[in-house]
């Protein structure tokens, strides 16, 4: 893995995967066992050609971190450990206590503030909005369910948050309809005045208005809500203030980035990863949370099978268990503890505010090309643009399969503003300006060939 590493611009970013291997994945369970080194060399063979690439400094699809050789390392001293992070007395949760104790200094939360490993901002924003609930409602909804109140509770956020909130809203038993889904103004951030008006109607409605997440680095375009404004504004309503900073919350380690979240250090919750921004492989999301008491009265299940005692094995309570769904948790808080003990936050600041310089230089060659068009604001690593072309949906879509197959860039796509954006995440450590001018450059000669081709993807024209 070692090799694969420093020779990855040797690769491709990303080749289709050949219907042989596909199929050699499908076999029927056998009665084993099979030698070790040959399950390696199938490993090297049939996996590792063919994984996704967001190692790749070339890889710009979607919003995937890139992790490093140190995180490597320690997921093999974590998993040779093999230690369960649910509770009890040992060194690997003082490992997970000391990054709860970064993290808070981080971002301002006090000392009674709690944070935890979950797999990703998923899961993470579920937590905060399961937390919402027992402040609202108190701890007696874990009995009594949403039922036992009369009350019908509706949150918001903006029209272009992530799908999570709303699988949120979904799990936790409110329903996706009682989310309300703000639009957003021409910078992409969640339209305040809206926000304000229906909170208002729903109030007027009878309705109980509970839970706001704003957003710090939206999916599509890499916008940043205004924090304070929402901040006030939940203070002043006395609603839940969630931040969703999936990748963008890490921000607050470039110093030149972070007064561009202020508002943030007065939230109730935040949800984040470390796997994006913060080059920690996968998987490593957080969330952190202000009232750690009552974090804990959210989830704390007591049980015979799991008694505290103040002595020996079974002491160091609350447990991390106290404080999420799961009760088996493996040792992520040590790829995380590695990465900022070798690298400094003030690297991975500067990795940040690379991949945003990264993301103007793109603005820039796009701005500066007649054939292109810049679809949206830069704000902070995303950048969003199309090939122009009278076909320009169809053009743009098989643009992007091309450039994915050519092996040279793997840019994504969204929707901006009912058109077909190509979609640049610019998250990778590894990437440089050359990865940028090589995907700008590889779009124009492929898209020249897509314009003039509409039966592109069925006559393989790239080739």
């Amino acid at each position: 893995m070692i090799d694969y590493l420093e020779h990855l611009r040797d690769r491709p970013v990303w080749q289709p995967m050949q219907e042989e291997v596909r199929n050699s994945f499908r076999q029927a369970l056998d009665d084993g066992p099979h030698d070790l080194e040959k399950t390696h060399e199938l490993f090297m063979k049939d996996v590792l050609p063919y994984a996704l690439g967001n190692v790749h400094p070339g890889f710009m699809g979607w919003v995937h971190g890139g992790g490093t050789p140190v995180g490597m390392l320690a997921e093999m001293l974590a998993a040779g450990l093999n230690a369960n992070l649910g509770g009890r007395d040992q060194a690997p949760i003082e490992i997970e206590h000391q990054v709860v104790q970064w993290v808070r200094k981080l971002f301002n939360f006090p000392e009674t503030a709690s944070g935890l490993f979950v797999t990703g901002t998923s899961m993470a924003n579920l937590i905060g909005v399961l937390i919402a609930r027992t402040a609202l409602l108190s701890d007696e909804v874990r009995h009594k369910g949403l039922t036992a109140d009369n009350r019908q509770l509706v949150a918001y956020t903006s029209a272009g948050a992530h799908v999570s909130i709303v699988q949120a809203m979904d799990i936790a038993g409110f329903g996706s309809d009682a989310l309300r889904m703000i639009p957003v103004d021409h910078q992409h951030q969640m339209d305040i005045a809206a926000l304000e008006l229906t909170i208002a109607e729903d109030r007027k409605a009878g309705m109980t208005p509970f839970f706001i997440a704003g957003t710090v680095g939206t999916v599509g375009v890499g916008a940043i809500d205004n924090l304070q404004a929402i901040a006030e504004l939940c203070q002043r309503e006395h609603i839940w203030f969630h931040v969703d900073g999936a990748y963008g919350a890490l921000a607050m380690l470039a110093p030149e980035i972070a007064p561009r979240l202020q508002g943030i250090e007065q939230a109730d919750s935040i949800a984040f990863d470390f796997h994006k921004w913060g080059q920690v492989p996968y998987d490593a999301g957080f969330i952190l949370v202000r009232d750690g008491k009552l974090h804990q009265n959210t989830f704390a299940s007591p049980t015979a099978y799991l008694k505290r005692e103040a002595r020996g094995m079974a002491a160091g309570s609350p447990w991390p268990c106290d404080f999420g769904p799961d009760l088996s948790r493996g040792f992520r808080a040590l790829k995380t503890w590695f990465t900022i003990k070798v690298y400094g936050a003030e690297k991975l600041g500067q990795v940040v505010a690379n991949t945003c310089a990264l993301a103007q230089h793109m603005k820039q060659r796009i701005e500066a090309e007649p054939k292109l068009e810049l679809l949206a604001p830069v704000a902070l690593n995303i950048v969003c643009f199309r090939y122009r072309s009278a076909d320009a949906n169809r053009v743009n879509a098989d643009l992007v399969v091309a450039l994915q197959e050519s092996g040279i860039a793997a840019p994504s796509t969204t929707t901006v503003n009912g058109q077909l954006a190509i979609r640049a995440a610019i998250v990778n450590h590894r990437t440089t300006v050359k990865d940028i001018d090589a995907l700008i450059d590889a779009a124009l000669t492929l898209g020249e060939i897509a314009a003039k081709n509409p039966n592109l993807r069925k006559n393989n024209a790239y080739q």
